[in-house]
């Protein structure tokens, strides 16, 4: 079923120096959570992801781990699911909350059942990441590494040959705390399309 619903998607790379999208959603934590909640002049990394995306399932253990340590060094994490649970109930909110105490997230998971906050990122993928400075200016989207998870047969994949590392993220974030700007020549994330309620799907 995963392999014949899914949908190989690249993130459409939203123009550098945009403005962070607002958003006040119900978090896993039994809050609502806002873009200003979070930002609190950091440094912001606001991930479009959900529970069952192989994709996504490839970097959860070191998104998770890279998460906990840039914490530390004022850099705020906020992951969003936005894709049709009553068509994915493997997204559910419900699923949701065991996902992140499954994967240890130290940071907001949120649900986006409008999907208007996914329209109003332009995102299209899981993942989808984006990073914006103190000043909430869009300074880095695209991909969290080079890897991929390997296809082994239909809807089973395989990240052990080549796991994920963070690279990517770990390097933008790692230039934009030294002070310095982040090359503009990024690459676009890529994974299972957003699934999208009929009628919002991106025209």
């Amino acid at each position: 079923m995963l392999e014949k619903d899914m949908a190989l998607t690249q993130s459409t790379m939203m123009t550098l120096g945009s403005p962070a999208p607002g958003f006040n959603l119900p978090s896993t934590d039994g809050d609502m959570v806002s873009l200003e909640s979070v930002s609190q002049n950091k440094i912001l990394v606001v991930m479009f992801i959900c529970n069952h995306c192989p994709y996504v399932i490839h970097i959860a253990p070191t998104l998770a781990s890279l998460a906990k340590e840039y914490q530390t060094k004022d850099v705020a994490f906020v992951a969003i699911n936005s894709n049709d649970a009553e068509a994915y109930p493997a997204d559910s909110f419900e699923n949701m909350k065991m996902e992140k105490q499954k994967r240890g997230y130290t940071f907001p998971y949120l649900y986006d059942e409008s999907q208007e906050v996914a329209r109003a990122y332009d995102a299209a993928c899981t993942p989808d990441l984006y990073v914006f400075d103190k000043e909430g200016k869009l300074v880095y989207r695209g991909q969290f590494d080079d890897t991929r998870p390997n296809r082994i047969s239909s809807g089973n994949y395989d990240s052990s040959v080549n796991p994920a590392t963070g690279e990517a993220l770990r390097k933008a974030l790692d230039t934009l705390l030294s002070g310095q700007k982040i090359p503009e020549n990024q690459y676009p994330s890529m994974g299972c399309n957003i699934k999208w309620k009929p009628g919002n799907e991106p025209r």
